[in-house]
């Protein structure tokens, strides 16, 4: 168990659980390092595991990133830095990893949230959970990832509309969309509904499902190769930008209302 997180491993599924819900599962600095370092943990065990299933703590599932250090990240480039530098190995790592990723997203994913949830290989979701990009919203370029993983599971225009506006959609649109693979009724029947299909998985040959997946994964690593840096360092140029400061301003100020 860490601050932000717990990994734990029983029968050949591991299951990586935010678990800050008073914090709304939001991705600082401490929780980036802590998902790398899980992942590597992973990877690591790949021996004795079979499949991953990422799921959270609380009524979110993550709210994504954190002002207080978007707002940090304006004012200093080592921040910018670093920020770029964790994005990639996210990215890196849950693309590149072997095993399936199944997210069980019982509420709204938000921003990072979104992405993970969504680059995972299945997606289970609660149909009113929501799911937004919302870098546009606190002027940033939406470049950590979710151009990709948006782009490749509803298509090139349906991505641009939302990643544009930042809008969110519910998990039954989510779902009719195709960003969601598997969808449930209850918020609580998430994590239930994950494990059955990692058991299911798991009960499968080793080598045709890490094949099938790895043969995936390249899908994914020939998209990013297209945008994914590009979008990266447009991010830590918008973070950059002299309009951050009010943007966050008036998002704090319509959340206090």
């Amino acid at each position: 168990m860490s601050e932000c997180l717990s990994l734990a491993i029983h029968d050949a599924v591991a299951e990586l659980r935010l678990s800050r819900p008073a914090m709304l599962n939001r991705f600082d600095a401490l929780a980036h390092k802590e998902f790398i370092a899980a992942l590597a943990e992973v990877r690591r065990d790949l021996a004795s595991i079979r499949v991953l299933v990422i799921s959270a703590d609380g009524k979110v599932f993550s709210a994504g990133g954190d002002l207080d250090e978007i707002l940090e990240a304006h004012n200093r480039a080592e921040i910018r830095d670093q920020m770029a530098s964790d994005a990639r190995l996210v990215f890196d790592r849950l693309v590149d990893l072997p095993i399936p990723v199944i997210a069980a997203v019982q509420g709204a994913a938000i921003g990072l949230g979104a992405t993970i949830a969504t680059l995972a290989d299945i997606t289970v979701a609660w149909r009113l959970a929501k799911f937004a990009d919302t870098h546009v919203n606190v002027g940033i370029v939406a470049g950590d990832g979710g151009i990709i993983s948006w782009s490749q599971s509803i298509g090139l225009n349906r991505a641009k509309r939302y990643l544009l506006t930042g809008d969110m959609i519910t998990g039954e649109q989510a779902f009719a969309f195709g960003l969601v693979t598997d969808l449930v009724d209850n918020a609580e029947d998430v994590l239930p509904y994950a494990r059955a299909l990692a058991g299911r998985i798991k009960a499968l040959s080793a080598a045709g499902v890490n094949g099938t997946k790895r043969t995936f994964a390249e899908i994914t690593r020939s998209r990013a190769s297209q945008a994914f840096e590009i979008g990266l360092a447009l991010e830590m140029q918008s973070l950059a930008s002299p309009d951050i400061p009010a943007t966050l301003a008036q998002l704090r100020s319509k959340s206090a209302r």
